[in-house]
Formats: structure tokens, sequence, C-alpha cells
């Protein structure tokens, strides 16, 4: 997770629209939105967490340091040449929390690129 924004509504007090990244090389690169998944008291954690370790904000979006690892379910997967990453998700949500993963361990784009590859029907 490298950004965060707060809901709106019931949840406006909190952060709980996630934006997650994938290592492309030695940078991160956006590959998913997501803002589903997780419990309440989870979402109270990464507010906490939000918090704590912004390192900067442009309009309601803050910029956390990368250390929290998400596992992300979608819908379907495509190449997309409007998204920075050249990957499009449908239906991101977060799948789980994983606190047993560190950034080290987070897929490559060339990961995720194979994925659509092997997801074609010759």
């Amino acid at each position: 997770m490298i950004y965060a924004q707060r809901g709106s509504r019931r949840r406006s007090g909190h952060y709980t629209d996630y934006t997650f990244a994938v290592r492309d090389g030695e940078k991160l690169v956006t590959i998913a939105k997501a803002y589903s998944g997780l419990t309440d008291k989870e979402i109270q954690e990464m507010s906490k967490f939000v918090r704590k370790n912004e390192i900067e904000k442009f309009g309601p979006v803050r910029t956390v340091k990368p250390e929290l690892v998400f596992e992300i379910a979608f819908e379907g997967i495509a190449l997309s040449n409007r998204h920075k990453s050249g990957v499009a998700l449908r239906f991101p949500r977060i799948k789980r929390w994983r606190r047993d993963k560190s950034v080290e361990d987070i897929d490559t784009i060339e990961s995720v690129k194979s994925t659509i590859d092997s997801l074609s029907i010759e």
C-alpha cells in the first residue's frame, strides 16, 4: 500500500481507500485501488498507520511508507495503455492483509503480466 484516502459518510474519519503497488525494478508502480475487504478493526489500524507514516499529501491523498503488504483479488486482468503499470484489474478488492510478508516479497509487474499470458486461450 502506497497511498491512502479518507472514506466518505460513516467512514470519513478513517482512511479506507487504498492504492497498491508492485515492483518494477527498483521502483514501485501502482496496480490497483481498493476500498473493501478489511474489518472495522483493521480499518482503525490502517488509519493509525497512515497518520504515523505519512510522507506527503496531495489533496485528500496521503503517501505512506511502503511497509504494509496485502493480497488483492480481482475479477479480471488485462493489458492497458491507460494505466501507468500497463495493467488494469477489474473489480479489485482486498483479500487479506499479509502481515507475514514484507515489501521485498511483493509481486513484480512482470509476474502480474505473466498472469495475463497464462489466462490467454489459444
